[in-house]
């Protein structure tokens, strides 16, 4: 759904990072429309005027860091 937004951070991350560095930044239609300390404060308060799954809310890192997560479990699974 925010294809468009997430391709508009990747083709532009690099120049994206000499302003908004360490930021989180929210990218509607293609174009930085805020930027904010926490992810928390960037969601708050373009929820206030924009739709929610309008926007796309990025940390603005250097890297793949900026959009992978690594996920691990305590999970075991015993064969038998």
């Amino acid at each position: 759904m925010l294809d468009k937004e997430f391709k508009y951070f990747l083709d532009h991350q690099d120049e994206l990072l000499t302003k908004y560095e360490g930021r989180y930044i929210v990218i509607k239609d293609q174009k930085v429309i805020g930027s904010y300390e926490s992810e928390l404060e960037a969601y708050t308060e373009t929820r206030k005027k924009h739709k929610l799954g309008t926007f796309l809310i990025q940390h603005c890192i250097p890297g793949k860091a900026a959009y992978t997560q690594t996920f691990h479990s305590r999970v075991y699974v015993a064969r038998v």
